[in-house]
């Protein structure tokens, strides 16, 4: 770990008692950055409200606005805003993207090139250039780009050169594309995002062994339709759509990110009592969704409106846009889930590995091999900080797997982040039954959460009653 200062360092809050909470979650960074896109992609101006404020969604209206589109912020209220794509829909060529270190910015927007009147050029954080963008490159090549890396091939910084022009086929046939998808989801999501407006549209094919987060992928699919357009699956991995004109209604709401809601439901179980995250939709593409049922299965008792997540009957009776208050309580126990299929909702694998720490038995969290391409290898990087506490962990082939240790045999520690935002607030999670732990670099959370530390405080603050 490299040495740091004292200031780098955020002290953890310990839990001082029960939690008695209502904590509003901002909007969905996955959900945002898919709207900002398909707004692009559009011919009309959208508003978007409730869009996630932090450093990915930045990163996306950077990029959008190089390539020519409006990204105009409302002065009263900064989650409101008002999307306005090129007249003639031709993007500016010519232009230079950096995309950070989200995802994304840099597997969504490359696609949009296809549309550019010149070459863009690509490039991001030093750690960015680790994270694959191989098949998504070879998906655009398929259909007639130009791929130029800088460094490593299949990685950033590269720059994409448009075809000149897409033949149309004389028998209608979509265009044929076969990649591998294994590394992330995000690449066909990508593809899928752009590829409406090729001439007789495209049919998409995964080859590799398996296919993380298929959640995120319906998303995807669920967004492309919302804004008029025509894609269907065709197990096990085809994806055919149809060429659509797209184009998101005039106004458009996001969601709360129901992945970044985990640390703070999770604290329910950690800490004990009760916290409630308002505005839950009864119905959801993100695959933040399906966290209270593995918060159930942890021993939670877990709540819509007062309904038992478990009740399928009442849950039915609401219609599909129903959001109402969910809650979860710790009953004081926190149960280990023996082998657990964590493949279909991933992105909160780093806050259920904080709340198997202090199970009664051990877990073992799998289908998550992909992990290792994320910002950064968080199933190397969850042992090695599960470890630092003084708790065992270690990797699986396609996860990790915690045994636990009691109470009395943690420690606190100084925590690494690896510029991952989900390391941090792993961290913080810890923190609340660890004293002495401190976290590196706490502020990477802003790349989805942009208060996350006050947040994180605001809802210690809410004790229950002694």
């Amino acid at each position: 770990m490299e040495d740091m200062t004292q200031a780098d360092l955020w002290p953890a809050p310990t839990a001082t008692g029960r939690l008695d909470a209502v904590v509003a979650v901002p909007g969905s960074k996955s959900l945002s950055n898919r709207y900002l896109v398909l707004a692009a992609m559009g011919n009309k101006p959208v508003d978007i409200l409730g869009l996630l404020r932090s450093r990915d969604t930045e990163l996306m209206m950077d990029a959008l606005r190089a390539l020519g589109v409006i990204c105009a912020v409302d002065g009263q209220d900064p989650a409101h805003v008002t999307v306005t794509p090129p007249v003639d829909g031709v993007f500016n060529g010519d232009v230079d993207i950096y995309c950070g270190l989200a995802g994304t910015v840099m597997r969504f927007v490359p696609p949009m090139a296809l549309y550019a009147d010149g070459p863009v050029r690509f490039d991001g954080d030093g750690q960015a250039y680790q994270r694959p963008m191989g098949p998504l490159l070879d998906g655009l090549e398929q259909l007639g780009a130009r791929i130029v890396y800088e460094g490593e091939a299949g990685h950033l910084p590269f720059t994409v050169f448009p075809p000149a022009s897409f033949p149309e086929n004389p028998h209608g046939e979509a265009a044929q594309v076969r990649i591998d998808s294994s590394s992330s989801s995000q690449f066909v999501s990508g593809l899928l995002l752009a590829a409406s407006r090729l001439p007789d549209g495209v049919t998409l094919r995964h080859e590799g062994h398996s296919l993380p987060s298929m959640p995120h992928i319906r998303m995807t699919m669920e967004d492309i339709a919302f804004a008029g357009g025509s894609v269907t699956f065709e197990a096990p991995a085809t994806w055919r759509l149809r060429h659509r004109s797209l184009q998101l209604p005039s106004s458009v709401t996001v969601e709360p990110d129901l992945s970044n809601a985990a640390p703070f439901l999770g604290a329910a179980l950690i800490a004990g009592g009760s916290v409630s995250v308002p505005h839950w939709p009864a119905h959801t593409t993100q695959p933040g969704g399906l966290l209270p049922m593995m918060l159930r299965a942890f021993g939670a008792e877990v709540s819509l409106d007062g309904m038992d997540v478990t009740d399928a009957d009442a849950l039915s009776t609401l219609d599909d846009h129903h959001a109402g208050v969910l809650t979860v309580r710790g009953t004081g126990a926190i149960h280990g889930l023996g082998e657990y299929d964590l493949s279909a909702a991933g992105e909160i694998a780093p806050s259920i590995a904080a709340i198997a720490v202090f199970a009664d038995r051990p877990s073992s969290l799998v289908g998550i091999g992909h992990l290792r391409g994320h910002e950064t290898d968080r199933l190397h990087a969850l042992v090695t900080e599960i470890e630092r506490v003084g708790s065992r962990a270690s990797e699986l082939a396609d996860g990790i797997a915690i045994d636990p240790v009691p109470d009395s045999g943690l420690h606190g520690a100084v925590m690494e982040t690896y510029a991952d935002h989900r390391m941090a607030t792993f961290a913080a999670m810890l923190g609340l039954r660890i004293p002495g732990i401190e976290v590196v670099d706490v502020q990477t959370t802003r790349k989805t959460i942009p208060d996350f530390t006050g947040m994180w405080q605001a809802m210690l603050d809410q004790n229950a009653p002694a």
